[in-house]
């Protein structure tokens, strides 16, 4: 049987993934504090809208309006028992579009964390997150979708839960972490940790990196991090469109649709196959990145110098991996001390 995703990854040196889901629903009228899987249902024009922006703009592949469909995140907004629903139209949606798109589009189930501490940190077990993950995974399949996309996740012990839905559900997958805090996921994970987590799966992932994160020259030090440990499995770069700014009473990102196109070739040569953008990427994000892509001869691998220089300064010192760094065990005991 045919896979859009799978032959995509075969036929193209490298892929364009999509942007910012948040970003542009709230453009779209979505308000805080909503759910925005709930316009799966209620709003299904403007969640075709937003696929479709990312269809327009060149992207070879788009996440579905579901990284909040587990039972855990879809309680906040007493949706726990519409879990099969939201993310099944989620998916069907997408192939709508991706069907008519005219050439060959991936639909990627999106997948966040579920807003819990695992274990033995907080209180989900391992056994209720492959539950409620694979509850999510079920649904993103039946709608459609071509591949599960794990983002977001900080914590290896959520990482291991959703890697074993998968394999639960029998859907290929991918799995993105988000390298936030000094070059580490929340929970202490390093890109060289990440590389070792991935591998250690009967149903590894086809490809693995970052999203989210601090910024675009962060996002490409951690993916050199993965280049660095030789790994051979495809590597995600998802990053958001420049840092956050408070400004006039909205959030707004500072990186410009040129900016973004200097990112795209950046991760590119920094040996990212799928790149994207995260939060405050838009579809004239997109159509930059698709371009520059398409228009510039592979390169060197970047230094670190070079990255700051074309994007910016990084936001801490080093990306965590050096002898010495904070670990994650450190760090929350840390903010315990500070919560204290």
């Amino acid at each position: 049987m045919s896979n859009s995703f799978l032959d995509l990854m075969a036929s193209r040196d490298v892929l364009l993934a999509d942007g910012a889901t948040g970003t542009n629903l709230f453009a779209m009228g979505l308000q805080s504090g909503d759910a925005p899987e709930l316009w799966n249902t209620d709003e299904p024009g403007k969640i075709k809208a937003l696929y479709q922006g990312s269809v327009d703009a060149g992207s070879d592949l788009f996440l579905t309006n579901s990284f909040g469909g587990t039972a855990a995140r879809l309680k906040l907004h007493n949706a726990q028992g519409r879990v099969r629903e939201l993310n099944r139209v989620a998916a069907e949606l997408g192939r709508e579009v991706a069907d008519t798109a005219g050439r060959k589009i991936a639909v990627a189930g999106s997948v966040g964390p579920t807003g819990e501490i695992m274990e033995p940190v907080g209180s989900m077990s391992h056994a209720l997150a492959v539950e409620m993950f694979h509850e999510q995974a079920d649904a993103l399949k039946e709608g459609g979708a071509d591949v599960l996309w794990l983002e977001t996740i900080s914590a290896p012990e959520e990482f291991r839960a959703a890697a074993e839905a998968f394999k639960l559900a029998d859907m290929p997958w991918c799995g993105t972490m988000s390298f936030d805090t000094a070059g580490r996921t929340m929970m202490g994970v390093t890109s060289a940790d990440m590389v070792k987590l991935v591998e250690e799966f009967e149903n590894a992932p086809l490809a693995f990196g970052a999203n989210c994160g601090t910024g675009s020259s962060d996002i490409l030090r951690t993916v050199l991090g993965f280049a660095a440990q030789g790994t051979e499995r495809p590597i995600i770069s998802k990053g958001n469109a420049g840092i956050p700014k408070y400004v006039d009473g909205h959030i707004h990102y500072d990186g410009t649709p040129d900016l973004m196109g200097e990112y795209a070739v950046l991760a590119r040569d920094a040996g990212a196959k799928i790149i994207g953008g995260c939060c405050g990427t838009m579809p004239e994000h997109l159509r930059k990145m698709r371009e520059a892509l398409d228009s510039r001869p592979r390169g060197e691998r970047p230094t670190l110098e070079h990255i700051v220089e074309l994007l910016g300064p990084f936001s801490s010192a080093n990306d965590g991996t050096e002898d010495g760094a904070e670990t994650g065990q450190e760090r929350r005991a840390r903010r315990g001390r500070r919560r204290g």
